[in-house]
């Protein structure tokens, strides 16, 4: 009977790939993993497995286990008036809905009836976090919902708004949870807590640290460096290294990005640490080799680094590579020095795209076994490359999804994609797509 109970698991296994449990897949490292993908991607493009109706969604979906986990906002009364300065109101329900990996089906959905007060009210941000059979699920109001991975029923909840008296960012609550142990990290914000750990089985708080204006919108990242893990929680005034276990802080140094958008998580390797945003905002953070400190190596130029902001830049070897907001390039940077080795908009818009616009949004992801990167842009493409410091080397493209949203004028997929079960999938405002990516 043990033999065939083994048989049968190692048959099932391997169908559900590799999981995409939150933002950026496993320890949010745009990493993928998987096993037999294929190499290119020709003009007839790869196969559509699957197409399933969606509503609004800024946030992209995790996937674990064969299960897909879809946050969307469906409106009922409000207009699409994106204004960066200016909130609307949507009347609608949020909802998390859980689907079936191989067909698409919905398993189960968790709604709540709430009203949007937001600039660019379209839909959830944050990526559902997975763990220990949980999905952590964060709307952009601000209510966190602890849900029973396979059945969806509510296990704790949590509104930030009212339970810590945080403000509502003018984007909405952004930041992805993480989940490390029986430890739930959040961006919050209110007094003293801007960082808040909660038991993750119970949603009972742990510590709250940290104060300020605002919360700014960029995920908790645990490190480790001089010694010591470190929870780094970068907020529109500082970046933070906090003790993991308590909250109390071990360094902070100052990096002010504008309009209070710390957003994208800071890149770390051996003793140096990364941040940049809008506002030509960025430093080489110098991490202690001993001791949990941190000092400013460098600020970056105008004309050097990386300064991104919906898109997080991913580090292989000494090579940077991200979009930056102001040119909307794909830019490699040198690690060690923040020089610009050579930068490129091809993959961020389509071919008769609107080069030249500022806020490019790509989304890369690479593929250790490959060695290639697969990019999602914001035309709602796919592209597959090769890059290195000699350059870009563009491998195919394939239009996947119809752009949904607005962003300055033109029209924008800005939601992150997701790669399990040798596929990806991507989704906008009125769809999510799997698409087979098989060898």
């Amino acid at each position: 009977m043990q033999k065939t109970f083994i048989l049968w698991a190692v048959i099932i296994v391997p169908l559900l790939g590799d999981n995409w449990p939150r933002f950026l897949g496993e320890g949010s490292s745009s990493l993928w993993k998987e096993e037999g993908i294929r190499k290119d991607l020709p003009e007839s493009g790869a196969e559509i497995l699957w197409r399933v109706k969606s509503d609004w969604g800024y946030s992209g979906p995790s996937v674990v286990d064969g299960k897909v986990y879809l946050p969307e906002f469906k409106r009922s009364t409000g207009d699409l008036m994106n204004n960066p300065g200016k909130a609307v109101d949507w009347k609608g329900v949020e909802r998390l809905r859980c689907l079936d990996l191989k067909t698409g089906t919905q398993l189960w959905s968790h709604d709540r009836e709430l009203t949007y007060t937001l600039s660019y009210p379209g839909g959830p941000r944050s990526v559902p976090t997975v763990a220990d059979g949980r999905v952590f699920f964060l709307g952009a109001m601000g209510n966190l919902s602890c849900l029973d991975a396979k059945s969806g029923s509510l296990i704790w909840e949590s509104d930030f708004q009212k339970d810590f008296g945080a403000p509502l960012p003018i984007w909405g609550f952004s930041a992805h949870p993480l989940v490390v142990g029986d430890t739930l990290y959040c961006l919050v914000g209110g007094d003293g807590s801007i960082a808040v750990a909660f038991d993750a089985a119970s949603g009972k708080v742990k510590w709250k640290s940290l104060s300020g204006d605002k919360q700014g919108y960029c995920p908790p990242v645990l490190i480790e460096a001089g010694g010591k893990k470190q929870l780094v929680i970068w907020q529109p005034d500082a970046l933070n290294g906090l003790n993991p276990e308590t909250g109390d802080s071990y360094w902070s140094v100052p990096l002010k990005p504008r309009h209070n958008m710390s957003v994208t998580i800071p890149r770390v390797s051996g003793n140096r640490l990364f941040a940049s945003g809008i506002g030509r905002v960025g430093a080489m953070v110098e991490l202690g080799s001993n001791e949990p400190t941190a000092k400013i190596l460098w600020r970056g130029k105008p004309k050097t680094a990386i300064y991104s902001c919906n898109s997080t830049p991913i580090l292989l070897g000494d090579v940077l590579y991200g979009t930056d907001i102001d040119t909307s390039n794909l830019i490699a940077m040198d690690w060690a020095t923040g020089e610009r080795i050579w930068e490129t908009n091809e993959p961020v818009f389509s071919k008769e795209g609107a080069q030249g616009a500022r806020h490019g949004t790509a989304y890369l992801t690479y593929h250790e076994a490959n060695k290639q990167f697969w990019i999602a842009n914001e035309a709602g493409e796919l592209v597959l490359t090769e890059l290195s410091k000699e350059g870009y080397k563009e491998l195919g493209r394939q239009t996947i999804l119809k752009p949904t949203n607005e962003a300055f004028g033109r029209d924008v997929v800005w939601s992150p994609p997701a790669f399990s079960g040798k596929s990806i999938l991507m989704r906008n405002d009125k769809e999510l797509v799997r698409v087979d990516l098989s060898e």
